[in-house]
């Protein structure tokens, strides 16, 4: 999993949590607890009053901190200050600056609704519908134009403005202060005063992206290592406890699920692809999978960093080797890892329409992006694509019930008390991690919950109304709880990958593993649902719930790891990830657990 480096944290909550089934109604219950985009004050924790219709800026609390000069209104993009950073005062006023004027979206209560109730549009309807009008953008692109900004362009649900102008017309344009930072070795700009919009925006633009060039997340998913039984290195073949896709195939029964042969999937990727796809190319033949057709959608400007290699070949090996097969294998590749380039990425890939599935094996500190103002534009992203069927599978992180900081480790349960976002918007599909044990033969035995396997309540999202029903009585479906699902992703019984990076150099092959893993299992998982089901199950998440609240939990099945089947789910009854425990029903360490794809398959489609 990529991590982000946390720019500033606050102290956070964390309740204990406890599991069972919960009721069934269709009303939500608690404030906001419809979930679609709606967010809490990280100042305060108190709860947004703004009811059904809190949907971006609308439920947002924390632009009360500082009132707005007069003729200004608050955006979501608040004050920015660097951790372990040096501030080296005001940032050079002609450095040149790309900035992304988040738009607000139209209709929210109508989105919400259709999103429940499982409807699937597509993105001409929807702009009809929801997104911003022209008389919106004209006024922001007006704006912009009038403060010195040049290439200034218009995203096609008009969600997004782009444009590029100098620091000093960027600082009067949105009315904040941009400081220069030094910070861990790395030159870096931030601003460190809100952004605010004229009055006559207020409302209209709710955040300003690209106020700083920090590159919030890096590719850290956990180390390779050579393989080896009981730290006694082996020859590759006789790596027998580790996992590949056909054996990943047996342990969560395919069956006679066909492959995802019908179904496109989409893999949110950063810097340049090609020994990524090299190295796929040599996965795909050490596997005997069928050679997937590639196509690189190019978000933004191409960038050389090599920094996700190994991260986007696990992707793309173990989401169509999990699929068995895929119709077409999208690449989205944007600039780098900050906020501002992963919505724009976000949005090409739901304004594109082309694949019901996503990847997003990266994520970090939710704190982070509900100051930047990116958790407010990625919902209204993520809801669009929820409601044309899309479904972006993330990482929930490999911190345990803790976000990963930058001086915590990979793989350890421990750093700031977060969830990890894009995971924990209420549009995203969080995948958490297990250890995955085996029969000889190869079929289920059971799991237990990964310790570093990221999951908790969110401090910014509400919980979703899918999600409500399951949600621990401690919590009482008023917050966002993560992960949704959960699928193998520890080391220790992790996945085999050829080519890359590892300790002693090259895989030959080496041994995987993290949410980073787990996530495009689960994508690979849909694949095969969707194919069966001729595309049409929509957003994942929505099948997800209904299917485990619609089924009784079965006897335990004694492992060992103990679990319990549930519809179509392992239910996991064992393990930890630091502050939450692994118990019948959903929690926050597994959600409501793993897949038995072929049980799944046979009851999803009602």
């Amino acid at each position: 999993m990529k991590k982000i480096s946390a720019l500033a944290l606050v102290a956070g909550l964390a309740t204990a949590a406890c599991s069972s089934h919960g009721n069934t109604s269709l009303t939500p219950s608690g404030p906001g607890s419809s979930g679609m985009g709606s967010h809490r004050s990280a100042q305060s924790q108190s709860l947004s009053t703004s009811g059904a219709s809190a949907f971006g800026m609308q439920s947002m609390a924390a632009q009360a901190l500082t009132a707005p000069a007069d003729g200004w209104a608050s955006t979501a993009t608040l004050a920015i200050a660097p951790a372990n950073g040096t501030d080296l005062g005001a940032l050079s006023p002609s450095q040149s600056i790309t900035v992304r004027v988040g738009l607000q979206l139209r209709n929210t209560d109508q989105l919400k609704q259709g999103i429940a109730a499982g409807q699937e549009i597509d993105p001409g309807t929807f702009n009809a519908t929801f997104a911003p009008t022209t008389t919106q953008v004209n006024a922001v692109t007006a704006y912009l134009s009038s403060q010195g900004f040049s290439n200034i362009s218009v995203e096609p649900n008009n969600l997004i403005v782009s444009a590029t102008a100098s620091a000093a017309n960027v600082s009067k344009a949105f009315n904040t202060t941009l400081h220069s930072f030094s910070q861990n070795g790395l030159s870096i700009y931030a601003n460190t005063t809100p952004a605010y919009v004229p009055a006559s925006l207020s409302g209209n633009a709710i955040a300003v992206l690209g106020l700083t060039n920090a590159q919030a997340m890096k590719p850290k998913p956990l180390q390779p290592t050579p393989c080896n039984v009981f730290g006694v290195g082996t020859p590759s073949q006789e790596c027998l406890r580790f996992y590949d896709p056909s054996t990943y195939s047996i342990a969560y029964d395919v069956g006679n699920t066909p492959t995802g042969r019908q179904t496109n999937v989409a893999i949110m990727t950063e810097g340049t692809l090609t020994q990524s796809i090299s190295d796929f190319r040599l996965n795909e033949q050490k596997f005997g999978l069928p050679q997937a057709n590639i196509k690189i959608v190019q978000v933004g400007l191409p960038s050389t960093d090599t920094q996700g290699v190994g991260e986007w070949t696990l992707d793309m090996t173990y989401s169509t080797g999990m699929a068995g097969a895929v119709q077409q294998l999208y690449l989205y590749n944007t600039t780098s890892l900050t906020d501002s380039d992963i919505a724009l990425m976000y949005n090409r890939w739901v304004t594109d329409h082309l694949s019901k599935i996503g990847n997003s094996s990266f994520g970090g500190c939710e704190f982070f992006s509900y100051v930047d103002g990116s958790m407010v534009l990625m919902d209204e992203v993520l809801a669009q694509g929820a409601i044309q069927g899309q479904t972006m599978f993330v990482s929930s992180g490999d911190s345990g019930s803790f976000c990963g900081v930058a001086a915590s480790a990979n793989g350890v349960p421990a750093g700031a008390p977060f969830v990890e976002y894009p995971a924990a918007s209420p549009y995203s599909n969080a995948v958490g991690g297990t250890d995955l044990f085996t029969n000889a033969d190869g079929t289920y035995k059971g799991e237990t919950a990964w310790e570093a396997g990221g999951g908790g309540i969110s401090q910014f999202e509400y919980s979703p109304y899918w999600e409500t029903a399951v949600q621990p009585v401690d919590n009482a479906g008023s917050f966002r709880g993560v992960p949704d699902v959960a699928m193998d992703a520890a080391l220790e019984t992790g996945a085999l990958l050829w080519g890359g990076q590892a300790t002693n150099g090259a895989c030959t092959p080496c041994v995987t593993g993290g949410t980073s893993l787990a996530s495009p299992l689960s994508a690979g998982v849909w694949a095969r649902l969707q194919t069966a089901h001729g595309n049409r199950l929509g957003f994942a998440p929505l099948r997800w719930y209904h299917n485990f609240t619609s089924h009784a939990a079965g006897a335990i099945q004694t492992g060992p790891p103990a679990w319990q089947p549930d519809g179509g789910f392992h239910d996991i009854l064992n393990g930890a990830n630091g502050l939450y425990q692994a118990l019948p029903g959903y929690d926050y360490t597994t959600g409501l657990g793993s897949f038995d794809i072929a049980t799944m398959n046979a009851q999803i489609g009602n």
